[in-house]
């Protein structure tokens, strides 16, 4: 993700990082189960591979003209798995802190999958190439997940997403 208003080459490459990382998050690869020995309850687990493809983007500058606090990416995208179509997402990443040209924002993010949808959210730092979000919860049989999902190769036709999910 590219914060701030460096380019719009720039701010694109951010938005499709985002998009993508969205769709990942989506797609299940697997889902395994294990005895959680404390409470005697069974934990599922889910692990979601996904790439992304994104199909929306917008960048708000708010105020001062350029980078500044509070200024915002707005992204879409839909999540594919083997070349099918499997959930569609969005969010926005503000930016919460400035240094130098290092932007760092607030991501939340939400994708809407066959089974629920999953919400994530994370700090991101404007340059990194990976991005590991926190999962929140969400609706449908992710109510009560929490995991973290994780972004490589970020703003590119290869990013890709991995997330592993306690249901």
């Amino acid at each position: 993700m590219v914060y701030g208003r460096t380019s719009a080459k720039s701010a694109s490459r951010g938005a499709r990082f985002v998009a993508v990382a969205l769709a990942a998050t989506w797609l299940g690869v697997s889902s395994m189960s294990s005895a959680d020995a404390d409470t005697g309850e069974r934990n599922r687990y889910e692990v979601l591979e996904l790439q992304v493809d994104n199909d929306q983007y917008t960048a708000v500058d708010l105020g001062r003209v350029g980078p500044s606090l509070g200024d915002m990416d707005v992204y879409s995208g839909t999540a594919v798995k083997d070349g099918r179509r499997v959930g569609h997402g969005g969010g926005t990443c503000q930016v919460v802190r400035i240094e130098g040209e290092k932007r760092t924002t607030q991501c939340v993010l939400t994708m809407e999958l066959e089974r629920g949808s999953l919400t994530m959210q994370s700090l991101w730092t404007s340059g990194s190439d990976t991005l590991d979000m926190a999962i929140t919860g969400g609706t449908g049989i992710y109510d009560k997940a929490r995991g973290t999902a994780r972004y490589w190769d970020i703003a590119t036709p290869q990013e890709r997403m991995r997330a592993e999910i306690r249901l």
